[in-house]
């Protein structure tokens, strides 16, 4: 997967800018992200492929599961190899609510084992293109081996940081990620990066992990509960700060399911904004 910092911390409340920087300021904080996700991809392809999901937990309060591929549709699952859809580690389905549209051009931050950018292919269809960032070696690898077992051939996997996106400016339709924002030491400056390779008018359409106001102190500081995406989410309102701030517009963050006492998953959207005529 990928890597956080809020737009805009209350000095009054528990999620307080000393405990956050005790966290993001751990030296290996994207090296202990890095090695959870390349254990997944291993433990994917192993005889025993349960491969650890996005959170400590799959399932949340004795419900039914938050994360992994049980949150896809089965026609979406049915058309992807095993091996994508055990390498889902995702909070969500953000190919089912980016309306991708024939032709378009996509972007998957922290694209693991591939399974959207997979799905994003096959909708976008053979005029479009779906690319992939991720900077672990062994889900790259996992990746550009199922896209050649499902016969995808409209898709490309770069390997890099999403805070520093390896395309050019204004190339990419829609910008998506599944439970990987949250990961990032540097949240501000992965949104300015998607509002620089969007087009005007381009759409960041992403699922994620939103904290509540009032998460307590041990969870922001526990780097278990950071790798497993929940320490190091934003609130609702740092999130909207953050994307304001990068430049988007039309920003709405909808909570779809708790994955944690303390945070839940969210389908966030937000709108390059298109330069007025003259």
């Amino acid at each position: 997967m990928a890597e956080l910092t809020a737009a805009e911390t209350p000095t009054d409340s528990c999620c307080a800018p000393d405990v956050r920087e005790q966290v993001r300021g751990t030296p290996d904080v994207r090296e202990q992200v890095r090695e959870r996700y390349a254990a997944a991809a291993i433990q994917v392809t192993s005889s025993d492929p349960g491969a650890g999901c996005c959170a400590p937990s799959e399932t949340f309060d004795g419900g039914s599961e938050v994360f992994g591929a049980a949150l896809y549709a089965l026609g979406d699952r049915e058309q992807l190899p095993d091996t994508a859809t055990l390498a889902s580690l995702g909070c969500g389905n953000p190919t089912a609510v980016a309306e991708l549209h024939e032709g378009e051009t996509v972007l998957d931050l922290g694209s693991g084992g591939g399974i959207d950018v997979l799905l994003s292919a096959r909708r976008v269809g053979p005029t479009g293109r779906a690319h992939g960032l991720d900077m672990t070696d062994e889900m790259l690898a996992l990746a550009r081996e199922n896209a050649q077992k499902a016969g995808v051939e409209n898709v490309e996997f770069h390997k890099g940081y999403i805070e520093q996106i390896p395309l050019p400016d204004a190339s990419i339709d829609v910008v998506i990620s599944n439970c990987v924002l949250n990961l990032s030491p540097d949240k501000p400056e992965v949104l300015r990066e998607v509002a620089r390779v969007l087009r005007p008018g381009g759409r960041f359409a992403i699922s994620d992990i939103i904290a509540d106001e009032d998460m307590d102190d041990a969870t922001r500081a526990d780097m278990q509960a950071y790798t497993g995406c929940i320490a190091g989410a934003l609130t609702r309102r740092e999130l909207t700060q953050a994307l304001l701030d990068a430049g988007l517009v039309d920003v709405e963050i909808r909570e779809t399911h708790r994955v944690h006492p303390q945070a839940a998953s969210a389908i966030v959207r937000a709108r390059k904004p298109t330069p007025p005529q003259a």
